[in-house]
């Protein structure tokens, strides 16, 4: 049975208040859990731009913090609604119903958080940080700094992969085998790809109401296909 995680109904404001947030719903929810799989790999990814944010390791600090929060808060409201499927957002909708499913690998969970979060999510958060900060996601230096990000994301990605291959390795089980097929061609980097383009896309259109609703429909249904994809019991 799914335990509720518990998410306070207002926004955090700062990336600090961020990584409290996701730590107390790392303390409060199963190992096993999926969404608790997805926000481990997502807390040691925050963790690493706060330090990078603090380093000068970003042009523009300001905006990387601002969207960085505002990414976050998209997250903790989806984890929010997980005690009514009704209300979860759609593109979240597979991994809070798939999210203590048997046979299901935790590199899969993180996988499809991920991709709900970055494909369904980051485009919404670039554009509603430009709005809020008065600047366009072509202005320098975002895409640089977005790029950046990606190094980070590599090393996260990276590891979360090698401990999920050394066990197959060392399971020599089909099972895992499989399962390593099934996320193979999933990577971070290509959906922050993805993201970014649909971010320029739902800018163009932000003041285009009907045409803003019918490319978030696309999306959400793109997004939540993917990781229902993702989340194949194998």
């Amino acid at each position: 049975m799914s335990v509720d995680v518990p998410v306070p109904d207002a926004p955090v404001a700062s990336v600090a208040e961020a990584i409290a947030r996701m730590e107390a719903i790392d303390a409060a929810l199963p190992a096993a859990d999926g969404i608790a799989c997805f926000n481990r790999m997502y807390l040691e990814v925050t963790q690493e731009v706060n330090s990078r944010i603090s380093e000068g390791f970003f042009a523009d600090p300001v905006f990387m913090a601002e969207l960085d929060v505002t990414f976050a808060n998209l997250y903790f409201a989806a984890a929010s609604s997980l005690g009514d499927l009704a209300a979860v957002p759609p593109a979240w909708l597979p991994l809070a119903q798939r999210r203590d499913m048997a046979g299901i690998e935790p590199i899969q969970f993180a996988l499809a958080g991920m991709n709900a979060h970055i494909n369904h999510d980051l485009p919404l958060a670039v554009v509603s940080t430009c709005v809020t900060l008065a600047t366009a996601p072509d202005a320098d230096p975002h895409y640089a700094d977005y790029q950046n990000v990606d190094q980070l994301l590599d090393g996260a990605e990276q590891s979360v992969r090698e401990s999920f291959e050394t066990a197959a390795e060392a399971a020599v089980d089909r099972h895992l085998a499989a399962v390593a097929d099934l996320i193979g061609n999933w990577t971070i980097n290509d959906a922050r790809d993805l993201a970014w383009t649909n971010c320029l896309l739902l800018w163009a259109v932000r003041d285009d109401q009907i045409a803003r609703g019918l490319f978030l429909d696309a999306l959400t249904a793109s997004t939540a296909m993917a990781s229902r994809m993702l989340l194949v019991a194998v």
